[in-house]
């Protein structure tokens, strides 16, 4: 794990993002599972890193994916997810949360932008009311997790 130093507990952020802060840093946050990184993945973190000085990416942990998507997710663990996170260059930090949704993270981190797909709608983004500004990013056609595995079994076989 190369960028290791990517991945932080909680409390180790908070501090990181008080110093940023208050040397007039935006940050900017955004979540989600990332079990299979795909371009829809890369687009929507690039477009929020532009958004701001630093993006931190919450990464639900194995326990809280499976509650979300089921019993056979995640297909890699978070140690796993979190370095693939860690190693692109738009991320600057990842940190792993074990809750169904981000709101504690975003509680005590509280960011100035949050980051989610347009497919969410603005009244459901858990968080969107402790921000300053909430930035729905389009989605590209035809690119998510649950397409990759459906063309996988399709490909490969149950």
């Amino acid at each position: 794990m190369g960028n290791s130093f990517k991945i932080k507990k909680l409390t180790k952020l908070k501090k990181i993002v008080d110093c940023r802060r208050k040397a007039g840093e935006t940050i900017v946050f955004t979540n989600g599972c990332f079990d299979l990184i795909h371009r829809g993945h890369i687009e929507l973190l690039q477009k929020a890193r532009r958004l701001g000085d630093l993006l931190i990416v919450g990464l639900n942990s194995d326990s809280s994916v499976r509650r979300l998507k089921g019993p056979a997710r995640p297909l890699q663990t978070a140690a796993d997810r979190a370095s693939i996170l860690a190693a692109l260059e738009a991320v600057d930090y990842v940190v792993i949360f074990s809750e169904d949704t981000p709101a504690n993270l975003i509680r005590q981190l509280k960011p100035d932008i949050l980051v989610k797909g347009a497919d969410y709608l603005p009244e459901k983004i858990v968080g969107a009311r402790q921000v300053k500004k909430t930035v729905r990013v389009p989605l590209v056609a035809n690119r998510s997790t649950s397409g990759l595995i459906r063309k996988i079994v399709q490909a490969y076989g149950k």
